[in-house]
């Protein structure tokens, strides 16, 4: 109990001292818009460093669950390139979220469990038989918020390493389409770039993400039932 008091504090801590010191003004769009050329220059001098030390704040974002990930996201592709912006934010957001599905689990499942494991039961053993196809269709739909999903996840019995490797493969396609948008994003000099298509596909695919999504969830259910009936 004391170990999870102080882990509890520790985290509340960061919480507070990142809110105290008003860092969230560093995850801005603004703030990277104005701030693009110097990140740039900084990346091309030093490229390995760049990557980890985004990865490393990615990770520390995810897992804290504090706010700036979507800008993250948009702040890799900006800078990185869609190949190396998706690779690193998929990796930085897996890891992230296990950290606070990890810490959920650590902090409240045991409390959770036993105040309501009679009324939880059927959502155990459900888990436990389709945990991943849960998590999977969870993951692909926008709507649920992902600090949600890490935290609920966190109080059930679904093995951290199924967590990590559902979360993985189900948060891919959404990270791609907000990596390509902040690359396109980042090729904004003027004004007149605002109209380029690449740039309006991109956003466009991000804003038909979601209805794609749940149209694709609903046909796979149908069949499903179709199959057990």
């Amino acid at each position: 109990m004391k170990n999870k008091i102080l882990v509890l504090i520790l985290l509340a801590a960061g919480i507070i001292l990142f809110f105290a010191f008003d860092l969230d003004r560093f995850l801005t769009l603004n703030y990277l818009k104005n701030s693009r050329q110097e990140f740039q220059a900084f990346y091309d001098l030093h490229p390995f460093s760049s990557v980890f030390g985004f990865f490393l704040i990615y990770v520390a974002i995810v897992g804290l669950n504090l706010p700036g990930a979507a800008i993250l996201g948009l702040a890799g592709g900006a800078l990185f390139g869609f190949t190396t912006g998706v690779i690193t934010i998929s990796f930085a957001s897996s890891l992230g979220a296990t950290i606070a599905c990890f810490f959920s689990r650590y902090l409240f499942r045991d409390y959770v469990q036993r105040r309501f494991g009679d009324k939880l039961e059927k959502v155990n053993n459900g888990i436990k038989n389709e945990g991943a196809f849960y998590l999977f269709t969870m993951r692909l739909i926008p709507a649920i918020p992902f600090v949600v999903i890490n935290l609920v996840m966190g109080l059930t019995p679904i093995r951290l390493r199924t967590f990590y490797w559902v979360s993985q493969v189900g948060m891919l396609p959404g990270t791609m389409v907000f990596v390509n948008a902040g690359k396109e994003l980042g090729k904004i000099t003027s004004v007149s770039d605002i109209v380029q298509p690449s740039l309006i596909i991109s956003f466009m695919v991000l804003g038909f993400f979601p209805l794609f999504v749940r149209k694709a969830v609903s046909f796979v259910r149908a069949r499903n039932t179709d199959k057990t009936a």
